[in-house]
Order: C-alpha cells, then sequence, then structure tokens
C-alpha cells in the first residue's frame, strides 16, 4: 500500500502483536503499556530501531503508561486523533478471564476491557483488534445467580455497536498460523458501521491461511512443532559460556551455533540477525543435583506432552499445580508466564526465555529486556522477560491478522474510487 495504515496498541506487553501487525505493513502511531521492563523491550526493538515506522506525537512520553492514568492526562490529545487512525489494537490483561486462573468476575483488571473500549469512544477508529485468552468467551457461571450466564465477549460485543461498530469474533488456534504451539486465543475483528464495508474477516483469514504460510516458508499440511522451534537450542553437543545479558552473575548458556539442516521454522525465526550470530536471553537455569534427577525421571517414566497427574506430581515430591514435560513431534501447549509449568522434551531443566520466545514465534533479532524472574513482592508490580514472553501475543498470528484487516482497507480504497 502506499500510505501505510496506522494503529494504536493499548496493553502492547513487550510487542507481540504489534510487531506482527508491523511486519503485515502497518504504521505505529503509539503503543500504551504499564510496566517498565515490557515497556523497555517494546522501544528498544520496535520504536529506536531502524526497522519500523513510527509517528509518535510529542504530547505522549516514550515511556510506560497505565491506561487510566493515560485517560485520565491526555484525553483532550486522544480527541485531536478522531478519524486519523486506522485500527486500535489490544490484548487487555486476562487472568479474570483464564480457565487456567480462578476466573473471577471481580477480577479488577476485567475491567480493562472499558478503558479499551473508552478509547475506542474517542478516537473512533475505522477497525478494532481485540485478543484475549479464550475464557473470554466463556460465561462466568458462578456470577450468574439464576439468570442466564453470559459471556464477557457478548457485554463487549454489545457495547461496540452501541459505538457504532459491526462486531466479529472467533477462537483461533496459533498453531495454524504457523506458530509452534496451539495456543488458543478469542479474536475479536469490528469495524466502523459508516464504512459501509462488505467483508467477512475469518472467512478472509482463513482463505488466505494457505498463501501466508507459503510466503514464510512454512508447510500448509503440517503443524510446526515444538523441535522444530527450539532444537537448535539444545544444551547437548554446545560449548557453555558465561551468560552474556543479565545483572546476575553466574549463569551459564550456550555458545549458539546453526545447525547444518536447520527446520523451516528456525530458517525463518533467523531473518535479520547475523550468520552464527546467538540471540539474546539464551540463560540456562541452575537447577540444584535433586531436581535435574527428578526431571530425568519424569522424561524417562511419564509421557510427553501430557500434563502430570496428582498421582505423578505426589511420586515425585512436586507440590506445583501443573508440570508437563513437552512433546518434541508436536506444537507445545500454550506457554505461561511461570517458566517451570514446563520442561524441556529431551533435557532435565525448564526453558531458557529465548525457548519460550521462538515457541512464541519471536525473531532471533528480537531481545527481551529487563530482569529473567522474580518473586516476592516484586511478583505483582515487576513484568521480567519470561512474564513478558508468556503473555504476549505470538507475532505470526498478529501477522496474519495484520494482513486481514489491511485487506479490508484496500477493499473499502477500490470501493471509493469508484464511487468517485
Amino acid at each position: 500500500m502506499k500510505n501505510a495504515p496506522v494503529f494504536i496498541d493499548l496493553f502492547a506487553g513487550c510487542g507481540g502483536l504489534s510487531l506482527g501487525l508491523l511486519q503485515a505493513g502497518w504504521k505505529g502511531a503509539f503503543a500504551i503499556e504499564r510496566t517498565a521492563d515490557a515497556f523497555l523491550t517494546y522501544r528498544h526493538n520496535l520504536i529506536d530501531s531502524v526497522r519500523f515506522q513510527y509517528d509518535w506525537p510529542e504530547w505522549l512520553p516514550k515511556h510506560e503508561h497505565d491506561i487510566e492514568a493515560f485517560l485520565d492526562e491526555y484525553k483532550d490529545q486522544l480527541a485531536s486523533l478522531n478519524g486519523e487512525v486506522d485500527l486500535i489494537a489490544g490484548g487487555p490483561p486476562c487472568q479474570g478471564f483464564s480457565p487456567a486462573g480462578k476466573r473471577n468476575p471481580k477480577d479488577p483488571r476485567n475491567r480493562m476491557a472499558e478503558k479499551y473500549i473508552e478509547v475506542v469512544r474517542i478516537v473512533k477508529p475505522k477497525f478494532l483488534l481485540l485478543e484475549n485468552v479464550r475464557g473470554f468467551n466463556a460465561p462466568f457461571e458462578k456470577a450468574s445467580k439464576g439468570k442466564k450466564a453470559v459471556p464477557y465477549s457478548h457485554v463487549v460485543k454489545r457495547r461496540l455497536q452501541k459505538e457504532g461498530y459491526n462486531v466479529e469474533f472467533r477462537v483461533l488456534v496459533s498453531a495454524h498460523w504457523g506458530v509452534p504451539q496451539m495456543r488458543p486465543r478469542f479474536i475479536l475483528v469490528a469495524t466502523r458501521k459508516d464504512l459501509e464495508l462488505d467483508w467477512s474477516p475469518f472467512g478472509e483469514l482463513l482463505e488466505n491461511r494457505h498463501s501466508f504460510l507459503k510466503s514464510h516458508g512454512l508447510d500448509f499440511g503440517c503443524l510446526q512443532t515444538t523441535k522444530d522451534a527450539i532444537d537448535d537450542l539444545r544444551v547437548e553437543g554446545k560449548e557453555l559460556i558465561d551468560s552474556t545479558d543479565g545483572s546476575v552473575r553466574g549463569f551459564k548458556q550456550i555458545k549458539y551455533q546453526e545447525l547444518a539442516s536447520p527446520s523451516a521454522f528456525q530458517r525463518l525465526m533467523r531473518i535479520g540477525i547475523g550468520e552464527g550470530q546467538g540471540p539474546n536471553s539464551l540463560r540456562l537455569p541452575r537447577h540444584r543435583t535433586h531436581i535435574v534427577e527428578r526431571f530425568k525421571r519424569i522424561l524417562e517414566e511419564c509421557p510427553k506432552g501430557r500434563t502430570l497427574t496428582q498421582e505423578q506430581r505426589d511420586r515425585y515430591g512436586i507440590k506445583k499445580h501443573s508440570i508437563t514435560p513437552l512433546c518434541p513431534d508436536r506444537p507445545s501447549a500454550t506457554v505461561t508466564t511461570l517458566p517451570d509449568d514446563y520442561l524441556h522434551y529431551c533435557e532435565p531443566r525448564i526453558l531458557t526465555v529465548r525457548e519460550m520466545a521462538r515457541i512464541q514465534s519471536f525473531p532471533d533479532w528480537f531481545e527481551f529486556l529487563g530482569q529473567y524472574t522474580t518473586g516476592g513482592s516484586q511478583r505483582t508490580k515487576s513484568c521480567p522477560r519470561y512474564t513478558q514472553v508468556g503473555n504476549a501475543v505470538p507475532p505470526l498470528l498478529g501477522e496474519a491478522l495484520g494482513e486481514m484487516v489491511i485487506g479490508a482497507i484496500a477493499q473499502l480504497g477500490a470501493s471509493q474510487r469508484k464511487v468517485a
């Protein structure tokens, strides 16, 4: 397209969705993210780099912003963007909706979707893209009190319709767009009614899936597996060196070496990084000897790709609610923000940040910044690297969605030229 369409990303995290949109041909206006570490990663890779184009407004400082404080302080400036923005994208915090959590309808994080709608009400973009966990489309049954339980997705749909949008949503499986991870995600797409655009977003998305995968060198006939994603990052056969990033000493990492015959997915992830150059965030965990032995037994005795049962966890003395040895020959289960939820498929350890990033489809040139992990009182306030990766929208899925909306904009432009 001659003039790249413009997007705003709300609840941007470290930039997974923005990266996908930018790679699809979009131009960034600005992004709102409340945690300093995640925004630091976002800014380093997407704003300050020379890879992509942003028209960041002078009135907005380039640092982290809480969405509520942002709306209080910059409402007038936002109003000046009315009609100037093509897309508002975002993934409001999902913990209150997640099947993996407590699914608490009173979780204060649920109201962040309301803040998304408030920005939409002010800016009135042509299109909307909202991502969340699939639980966003499931009712809070305990909260119904005898009434028919309604998923929060339906509440959001009605409110956006009142704001003048046609709304469609669907749960998509990320693995169908080249991500080596199942990761089902709720995706909402909305189009401003006055545009009078006749299109079927999800129909076009599915129709273009073959060409999307082919353009990335991926096989339409099979899903990308965990081994496809991370087998070149194994410790076996590699030289170990001191960890090259992070503020804590004493950790090791592999000295990266490309495989003689890399998978198509590995080749895709290596685009944009120097030949033989290793990605960042390769720091290996430091497990105690008895933990390594426990992990070895799990890998030898338990089926891959299945979460350990309560009986198995008791047998190994594991107090964690969930731990899964990954299967090399299938896409990974949905990665979380907790690094010890999964074991490597053939090495007795948890995954590195980079291995999780590969499973999320972040390219190797994308560098994660900040602490690797946090604990105690800092856990709710900070956003370390593992959390940044686990919370992100897979960039490949974001790119497919970005291409879908660009197709609609092209169709809109063609119809306007006919009228003229």
